[in-house]
């Protein structure tokens, strides 16, 4: 089975140096695909792979059920959100799929949709780049990041930030244990 209408979101980055971005993308038609603890520890180690290849620092970032939220700034000109975007999700949806094939999971067939006649292809995540929105100063971006940490309680998945793991909040809020599942949170530039 696959899933019905493809969507592809156009979206134009702006690589100008100097400005965080606030990212977000989606799992394939926003079904809850991180839900699943081991997807997001994969999705975490993809994280910190493409962020140090790709010359960022991540600011912050918060998992939820069906989308990503990543806040990340360019250590060196030549970074581009794109690229960043294609080293998370590629190498993740690859990870994913091995494990789901393992496991004989029930999603990987619903997650399977035909490219083109012959093409068959694997999707984890919406296609297309997702949101992103350029920081000009430090206080948009402290402002994002607190923002983005409300979402869990928002959603009702937790009474208070603190209590959701998968979220930068506890490297800004005191919990100076490093925990392995997360992605490395480098701080405000």
């Amino acid at each position: 089975m696959s899933l019905p209408g493809n969507h592809r979101k156009r979206v134009k980055h702006f690589d100008v140096a100097d400005h965080a971005h606030e990212l977000t993308f989606s799992c394939c038609h926003r079904l809850p695909l991180l839900d699943a603890d081991r997807y997001k520890v994969l999705l975490s180690q993809a994280v910190d792979r493409a962020v140090m290849r790709h010359g960022l620092s991540l600011i912050g970032f918060v998992y939820m059920p069906e989308h990503v939220h990543l806040i990340v700034y360019p250590c060196r000109p030549e970074c581009r959100v794109s690229s960043l975007l294609r080293a998370i999700k590629r190498p993740h949806a690859y990870r994913v799929k091995m494990v789901m094939q393992a496991r004989g999971d029930p999603w990987l067939s619903r997650l399977t949709v035909r490219e083109r006649p012959g093409k068959m292809a694997f999707r984890f995540w919406q296609e297309g780049s997702g949101y992103d929105r350029n920081l000009l100063d430090p206080d948009a971006v402290r402002a994002a990041v607190e923002y983005t940490h409300g979402n869990p309680v928002r959603r009702g998945l937790c009474p208070d930030p603190g209590q959701w793991k998968w979220s930068s909040w506890h490297y800004y809020h005191g919990d100076s244990a490093t925990d392995p599942d997360l992605p490395t949170v480098h701080g405000f530039p």
